[in-house]
């Protein structure tokens, strides 16, 4: 009688029914299952990570396509010029600022300038800072009245500007020895009232005395009453009006020139 152990098996016990046994002895000869079922995994995985980096990556390229300006394109052309430097354009753009900011020169009148009627004006002695502004007058004439020689400067500017001068020299001595001639007063109001003349800068030294009694006779002429002639005469004269010149004007005879006309006001200006 045979005895058997609980839970041993007898190695000469025939295989299972329907169990081949070369299949046993060659699987045993391959990598066990569960190495194959890890390794399948960790493939899985790696596969699984890989597509999920490229698409966070297709979709970063896609935010920053929608949220990043294209560059510019390219021109093919290898003719094109190169387009200038900022050092450039901030230079040229100082230069036309100067040139729109840049002020045209400052016209300065002579001493005592002031509009006497329609192409007729008083002033003192203009000197070079004095002549750009003469030249915005377009006159045609200078009336002179101081007996000194014409500074060669201003006769130079008069003459090349077509501009003649007239000189009536009267002696500007302080009073009492005061002798205004009453011939060259006379002749220099003829020049004044020539319209052909116009425009004409009457001038002495200091606008005051001599270009004052000009212009007080020539208020005459215009019918203006003494009152006005003489606060005319006040206002250039100053401190430094002259009882002598106001008794000249009071008395200067205009009978011999009221056959010249003095329509040379502002609405009959002469078109000659």
């Amino acid at each position: 009688m045979q005895c058997r152990r609980a839970g041993t098996q007898n190695p000469s016990v025939a295989h299972t029914e329907g169990e081949n046994p070369t299949s046993r002895s060659s699987s045993s000869s391959h990598t066990p299952a569960p190495f194959l079922r890890r390794g399948m995994r960790q493939e899985a995985a790696a596969a699984a990570t890989t597509s999920l980096v490229l698409t966070q990556d297709a979709r970063g390229r896609k935010d920053n396509h929608h949220h990043r300006p294209l560059p510019p394109e390219e021109d093919d052309d290898t003719d094109a010029m190169t387009p200038p430097s900022c050092t450039t354009i901030l230079l040229r753009r100082d230069g036309e600022e100067a040139a729109a900011n840049e002020e045209p020169p400052q016209l300065v009148p002579p001493l005592n300038f002031a509009m006497v009627d329609h192409g007729v004006y008083r002033s003192g002695f203009p000197d070079a800072s004095n002549l750009p502004f003469l030249e915005s007058l377009r006159l045609r004439s200078v009336l002179y009245l101081c007996p000194e020689p014409y500074p060669e400067a201003n006769q130079e500017f008069l003459r090349a500007r077509g501009i003649r001068l007239f000189q009536f020299g009267i002696d500007g001595s302080k009073e009492p020895f005061v002798n205004i001639p009453e011939d060259r007063i006379r002749e220099a109001l003829k020049v004044v009232l020539d319209t052909r003349n116009h425009p004409v800068l009457i001038h002495c030294k200091r606008g005051k005395h001599r270009t004052g009694c000009v212009v007080g006779c020539l208020r005459k002429l215009q019918r203006w009453c003494l009152t006005s002639v003489f606060d005319e005469y006040q206002r250039f004269a100053g401190a430094k009006a002259r009882v002598s010149d106001l008794r000249f004007m009071e008395l200067f005879d205009i009978s011999s020139l009221k056959h010249l006309p003095a329509s040379f006001s502002c609405w009959e200006r002469s078109t000659e």
